[in-house]
């Protein structure tokens, strides 16, 4: 169990404390278990959604967005604020792309990125919520740390002795297929229309974010794989919201 502490401790705010500094070996083992990380965010979601009916559906909403931020800590936000000031500022040029990840300031570009993925999800969670759609909140988040797991299972990572590099070298490559085929397998099953149309958007969009990541850095970064996983998110929402 001790990979999914790890995981846990990794991708949330969660109060985790490990034995010791975990060896590059379990550091890679730990990817296995970002899904599993992704259902408990789900289920406490759900569970958040169900608690607060007969709230008014904007601030049920809003609470719950709140939530899921700080499940995560922010994490994947900072990455995608990062990414964003990365990508139009480094205009096409990888070195310069880089850099800017680096800088802890986030320019403007950065800002207006986390308000409009905010403000997205928001009001998809606040469609959801009117429809009594609490149930489909398990799905994005599983969608989102899945997809870090595919990321690192087929994409460099290119900031050579990064926290990412022993993920992506010590991780159990043919396990990291059958969970991925699993995650698929079990949503698409357990789902609707809705849901499978939510995962074609999500796997398309992967597609997408990737070959804009190969094609610049060629491969990804910690910052990257953070943007992936909030745009996935997203994704799903909207897609749930708009095939409800």
């Amino acid at each position: 169990m001790l990979p999914f502490w790890i995981a846990l401790q990794f991708l949330s705010s969660l109060p985790v404390s490990l034995p010791g500094m975990p060896t590059p070996a379990q550091m890679g083992r730990s990817v296995l278990f970002y899904p599993a990380v992704g259902l408990l965010f789900g289920l406490l979601l759900w569970l958040a959604s169900h608690m607060l009916q007969g709230t008014a559906a904007p601030l049920h909403a809003a609470l719950l967005l709140a939530l899921w931020v700080l499940l995560s800590g922010a994490l994947h936000l900072d990455g995608l604020a990062d990414s964003a000031d990365a990508w139009l500022g480094g205009f096409g040029d990888r070195e310069r792309t880089l850099q800017i990840m680096k800088d802890p300031r986030s320019g403007p570009i950065a800002v207006v990125t986390l308000v409009l993925v905010l403000l997205l999800k928001f009001c998809a969670l606040w469609v959801l919520v009117e429809d009594g759609a609490g149930g489909l909140l398990v799905v994005a988040p599983i969608v989102g740390r899945a997809a870090m797991l595919g990321l690192f299972l087929t994409t460099p990572y290119v900031r050579p002795g990064g926290l990412g590099t022993a993920l992506a070298e010590h991780l159990p490559r043919r396990a990291a297929g059958w969970i991925l085929l699993g995650c698929a397998g079990a949503l698409g099953m357990a789902g609707s229309w809705a849901v499978m149309a939510a995962l074609l958007a999500a796997l398309l969009v992967f597609g997408w974010l990737r070959q804009l990541m190969c094609r610049r850095l060629g491969g990804t970064t910690g910052d990257t794989a953070g943007a992936l996983l909030e745009l996935l998110e997203l994704t799903v929402v909207v897609a749930l919201a708009v095939m409800r």
